[in-house]
């Protein structure tokens, strides 16, 4: 019997690491305060009544004019600047041991508002099974000319769609919202963690939550405001510390919630080789197709 897949799913800035990826290089490449920066991204959006994804994509291209190349391969290099609340850098190989000491493969995602090639660039780049963020295309001096995705609070939803169906490529809709049954699906959304920081993630959390899987909302030590609501408000199961060290709350939620999903794994095909042997019994001639039901997935007859 192959391992239940359990899909881990970040937000990356102030989830993974604590401040925006653009205050680590980026900003101080172009000697421009962050409080400024956001705060001319806010006034130009409401002018401009533009999306904020876009916005700040457009004034960095702007702003970084003249002061700072902006190619792909020097975003790369700002990533290598990004730094980590503690644990972070270590635990996903910890955690992929731990998931499959406990009967489970473990894969990383991320889905951020971030800029790709920052989060590709870094630290833990190469970690994550994909990568959903913002991005630019380049022309053929390697400079960027217009957005090529754009990830805002909203639309990150259709990436938990992907990732259900195991459709990674951005550009192919067309499965994505063909009917796929869910015995199909590659990952199940009750195999599914996201981890997030704050209200831009309430879609991501609650769809999760509300299919199913799991969410936590992390906060960094002492600022618990944001996430004490968010639990109160039934938006996620977990408010946690951004600690990601060994033996820390996070890891410990974490590997519960793994074996968690194993025993639902479990049990679903208990119920579905029930089905099948009550409906054999009777002699039914018709395919067995198993009753929707909360926590049990839909399984093929074998």
């Amino acid at each position: 019997m192959s391992r239940p897949i359990v899909a881990l799913i970040y937000d990356f800035d102030k989830t993974l690491s604590p401040k925006d990826m653009q205050e680590y290089s980026f900003l101080p490449g172009i000697r421009v305060e962050p409080d400024r920066f956001w705060g001319l991204c806010q006034d130009f959006a409401l002018d401009h009544q533009m999306d904020g994804v876009l916005t700040y994509m457009y004034l960095m291209k702007k702003m970084a004019q003249g002061e700072l190349d902006l190619s792909r391969e020097k975003l790369r290099e700002l990533g290598r600047d990004v730094e980590f609340f503690p644990g972070v850098e270590t635990w996903f190989d910890r955690i992929n041991f731990i998931g499959a000491q406990n009967g489970v493969s473990v894969e990383h995602y991320i889905i951020s508002s971030g800029l790709t090639e920052i989060i590709q660039g870094s630290a833990i780049g190469d970690k994550f099974k994909a990568v959903f963020a913002a991005s630019f295309c380049y022309d053929a001096a390697g400079q960027p000319v217009w957005p090529s995705t754009a990830v805002n609070y909203t639309n990150k939803t259709q990436y938990l769609f992907r990732i259900n169906k195991g459709i990674l490529d951005v550009t192919n809709d067309r499965d994505l919202n063909a009917f796929t049954p869910e015995y199909l699906r590659r990952i199940p959304f009750t195999n599914m963690i996201y981890i997030g920081d704050g209200l831009t993630d309430v879609p991501c959390m609650k769809m999760t939550k509300q299919k199913g899987g799991y969410s936590i909302v992390v906060h960094a030590p002492g600022k618990t405001d944001t996430a004490d609501d968010m639990l109160l408000q039934g938006r996620v199961d977990f408010s946690l510390e951004a600690d990601y060290t060994q033996g820390s709350e996070m890891e410990q939620t974490v590997t519960m919630l793994m074996r968690r999903i194993l025993a639902t794994h479990e049990l679903s095909q208990k119920h579905a080789r029930q089905l099948q042997q009550a409906q054999q019994r009777r002699g039914a001639q018709q395919p067995l197709r198993i009753p929707a039901r909360e926590g049990l997935i839909e399984e093929p007859p074998e």
